[in-house]
């Protein structure tokens, strides 16, 4: 029979997304580097589970033995996903993850020929990044074949684990990256923008995230932008002095600041939390000749929404529902694949 592994999976986001295969009466296997934590959770929810590291090539390749596709949620993933995707191609099985990093987005795009030669699908970004604005930003630019431009803008995220907090101090440090012309630039300033999510304008700021990336092979638009609502957090950061960026971005800086990330955050918000949470996302595309087309989208929150997606595309992807070489979630299920989860709903302009 068909399996997949979720590797990570006594993580924040892996300890949801195997709690909720077990709820929809799927049998994962656990995976991670601690046999102890892996082996306790595991046994808890009555499944197999494998220890192994990602620094050994041949005990990632053993611990995929048997599987037809996995789960990365072991972050971060600019170290951990490549060594994965390397055993997945050597073992035949899918590789899907729910990384949010451009710089993954496009080294996994980049072996898009190796993965096609064998038979391996490759879908990063299986989650909140980027499963809903993917489908959103695919489903806008068929509203307008020939779309020039395409903005996204992300509103309501409330609440963040460990590992978004340190994607987003890396796209505030590193300067917002925006496509232009096909091409991945960095550009100087920090755009502002606004968005109405269906309530009347709301501030946003732009943020170099990993649509920047994926919206491209989704949908052929040469130039892309995403905007996060202005939380005060966020206003903060990316008012600081460029000067301050640039000493941010040094490794030293990268690591001290994201031990205090460590230290301070809890792993992720509460169920309670989440719950009461929801997640608000509007593209809005255009043409050389000045032809507007405008899509909302509103979801449940991002960490209950990853659990139910990347989920959902592991399992068909070990049932082999799954296009060889690099795929974005639009290009793999098609735009309405969002549409198939409960909450989510959306509504042309």
């Amino acid at each position: 029979m068909s399996t997949f592994l979720i590797y990570g999976a006594t993580g924040y986001t892996g300890r949801l997304c195997a709690e909720h295969a077990v709820a929809r009466g799927l049998r994962p296997v656990l995976a991670g580097r601690s046999a102890e934590a892996v082996r306790r959770f595991a046994e808890g929810l009555g499944l197999e589970w494998r220890a192994f590291g990602l620094d050994d090539p041949k005990a990632v390749r053993d611990g995929l033995a048997g599987m037809t596709a996995v789960l990365h949620a072991a972050g971060p993933f600019s170290a951990t996903a490549l060594p994965m995707v390397e055993a997945c191609l050597a073992t035949a099985a899918h590789y899907v993850d729910i990384t949010g990093e451009i710089d993954v987005f496009e080294a996994l795009a980049a072996r898009s020929g190796n993965a096609e030669a064998a038979g391996v699908m490759l879908l990063p970004g299986a989650g909140f990044d980027v499963v809903p604005s993917d489908c959103l930003a695919a489903h806008t630019a068929a509203r307008l074949p020939g779309a020039t431009h395409l903005h996204l803008s992300i509103g309501g995220f409330q609440g963040i684990s460990r590992g978004t907090a340190k994607t987003m101090l890396e796209g505030v440090a590193y300067g917002t990256r925006v496509r232009r012309g096909g091409r991945i630039v960095g550009i100087a300033d920090t755009p502002r923008a606004s968005a109405d999510f269906g309530s009347g304008p709301r501030p946003t700021i732009g943020l170099g995230w990993g649509d920047v990336a994926t919206a491209w092979h989704a949908t052929g638009i040469p130039n892309i932008d995403v905007f996060f609502e202005a939380s005060p957090a966020l206003a903060r950061a990316a008012a600081m002095p460029r000067i301050l960026k640039r000493l941010l971005a040094a490794d030293l800086s990268q690591r001290w600041v994201k031990r205090g990330i460590e230290r301070r955050l809890p792993p992720g918000p509460t169920p309670e939390a989440r719950l009461r949470s929801e997640c608000l996302f509007l593209a809005e595309a255009w043409d050389a000749q000045g032809r507007r087309v405008a899509t909302r989208m509103r979801t449940p929150e991002g960490y209950t929404l990853t659990a139910s997606t990347a989920v959902e595309i592991a399992r068909r992807s070990a049932a082999g529902q799954a296009r060889p070489g690099y795929q974005t979630p639009a290009t793999a299920y098609g735009t309405d694949f969002i549409l198939s989860f409960e909450g989510v709903e959306r509504r042309d302009l």
